[in-house]
């Protein structure tokens, strides 16, 4: 099992508001939010010119893309403001090796790269804090609690935002062998992953006021594509390996849910990583192929039982529980007894869907889509109201308000509703200290002990005014880390 290298990260878009203004800007919030942060970070030298958008994993490069026209429209805008594209996208790179930015109408936070589960959780609930004590600072500036942050996918008119699970994987498979072994898997992984939405914003479908399983899947519209904001895939193709792009592809997926839950997280991101390990390891075997993947996804979302029956390729029909028994089955008897969180995510893979199968109630303390199911239930009860009701979707914002003192699912972790992942001080400690055994760590040292020697910095590399470099393309594994620090010892000290 020595070709896939499980390193892997989150990429995560905060909604913003400020709600004292009519027409809150969300860049002018955003820009605000991220000079308030007090985390240490180099600021405003992020490497632009190392980012590599336009090329397809399918072989070919394009010229312009969907975004790049958006790009260009809020450029127009942009001319009437008083800022420069640095002033705007406000950079930080931190201690602990994240990037944090204005992504033009959003925050966000990029954790860095991790090689276990348990630490890739921690650094994501890490962010949540980080971004959380920035609106805690600008509110406190502005002698109000006006910006409010919501850890989700939509505002509820239109527009989705991303969360991005990232793997690294090796190159040698063609794409579309990773294309095929993991399809069926990502449509149904919202049984678990999925964070839950009141109503849809899907006008192909029919009006649907219930509860969905996922924010996300009312905005893919096609099996792949490179773009990211129009035509979102279930398999996102750009081919931006951020490491030696002989050797490796980096597996970018936008198709998923922002998780308030940690236990959730975990097991989205351990399971894709489970399957991914199959697929490269070829211990897959065929898999039951769908024949209308787009659209199943949005089917599964609405039947929160797992049980209705999507038509494969070959004619026949099955659930999105028995595809998803069918990879548990897999991971079973290829990856037990490997790693300490690959058994972890085996064991409480097979107890979510048996729970799912067989006591759905089980789920509400650990699965935020069964969460809401729960809590939304009792309010409707108790206030005599209906899915429809526009009382519900502000509920459901305000359960990823990130805000301890107005978020729904911080209120429930409160009042010990939740089971505490991990330590606190774990999230604490991830605040500033990047994973260990990652090449975080060289991102993470260099801002900590070089912040004022550093020109640019990157996820590939640091580039320091005496116009030395710390190139960390190939800095992939944990033996390749610590080689790396070594030489970096003088510097670091």
């Amino acid at each position: 099992m020595n070709d896939i290298v499980p390193l892997m990260g989150i990429e995560t878009e905060y909604g913003i508001i400020r709600e004292n203004i009519e027409d809150s800007d969300p860049v002018e919030e955003s820009m605000a939010l991220l000079k308030a942060c007090e985390q240490k970070s180099v600021f405003q030298l992020w490497a632009y010119f190392r980012e590599r958008t336009h090329t397809d994993q399918r072989g070919f490069s394009v010229e312009r893309l969907a975004q790049d026209e958006e790009e260009d429209e809020f450029c127009k805008e942009d001319r009437k403001r008083p800022y420069s594209y640095w002033d705007m996208k406000c950079d930080r790179v931190l201690t602990n090796g994240s990037r944090f930015y204005n992504d033009h109408t959003h925050p966000e936070y990029s954790t860095p790269e991790c090689a276990n589960i348990f630490d890739l959780v921690a650094h994501d609930r890490a962010g949540e804090y980080i971004v959380a004590e920035c609106a805690r600072l600008r509110n406190k500036a502005l002698g109000e609690d006006s910006i409010q942050l919501f850890k989700n996918n939509t505002d509820y008119i239109g527009h989705s935002y991303g969360t991005h699970d990232n793997y690294l994987i090796p190159r040698a498979l063609s794409f579309q062998q990773w294309v095929d072994g993991l399809v069926p898997f990502l449509v149904t992984r919202q049984l678990y992953a999925g964070s839950g939405k009141v109503g849809t914003e899907c006008k192909e479908l029919a009006p649907f006021e219930k509860l969905q399983l996922s924010q996300r899947a009312d905005f893919i519209e096609c099996l792949l594509s490179i773009e990211t904001m129009t035509q979102r895939p279930i398999v996102n193709t750009r081919d931006e390996p951020h490491a030696a792009s002989d050797k490796y592809r980096r597996l970018h997926l936008i198709l998923g849910d922002a998780n308030m839950s940690p236990y959730a997280t975990a097991l989205k991101v351990g399971t894709t990583q489970l399957v991914l390990t199959l697929i490269g390891e070829d211990k897959l075997g065929a898999v039951p192929e769908l024949s209308e993947p787009v659209w199943d996804i949005k089917e599964v979302s609405r039947d929160l039982t797992g049980t209705i029956p999507l038509k494969r390729k070959n004619g026949k029909f099955i659930s999105p529980l028995e595809i998803q028994e069918f990879y548990l089955e897999k991971a079973q008897a290829f990856c037990s007894g490997q790693r300490e969180d690959w058994d972890w995510i085996l064991k409480e893979w097979e107890r979510t869907l048996n729970d799912l199968k067989n006591f759905p109630e089980k789920l509400s303390d650990r699965i935020d889509w069964a969460i809401k199911k729960e809590l939304f239930g009792e309010f409707m009860e108790a206030e005599n109201l209906g899915w429809d009701d526009p009382w519900m979707k502000s509920l459901d914002l305000e359960y990823h308000n990130i805000d301890p003192e107005r978020g729904l699912f911080r209120g429930l972790e409160e009042e010990g509703r939740i089971p505490q992942f991990f330590p606190e001080e774990k999230v604490t400690q991830a605040m500033d200290a990047p994973p260990d055994g990652s090449r975080a760590m060289i991102r993470g040292k260099a801002v900590e002990h070089c912040a004022d020697s550093i020109k640019n910095i990157h996820w590939t590399g640091v580039e320091y005014k005496d116009g030395s470099y710390s190139d960390l393309t190939r800095v992939i594994t944990t033996e390749e880390v610590y080689e790396a620090l070594k030489l970096e010892k003088e510097r670091f000290a």
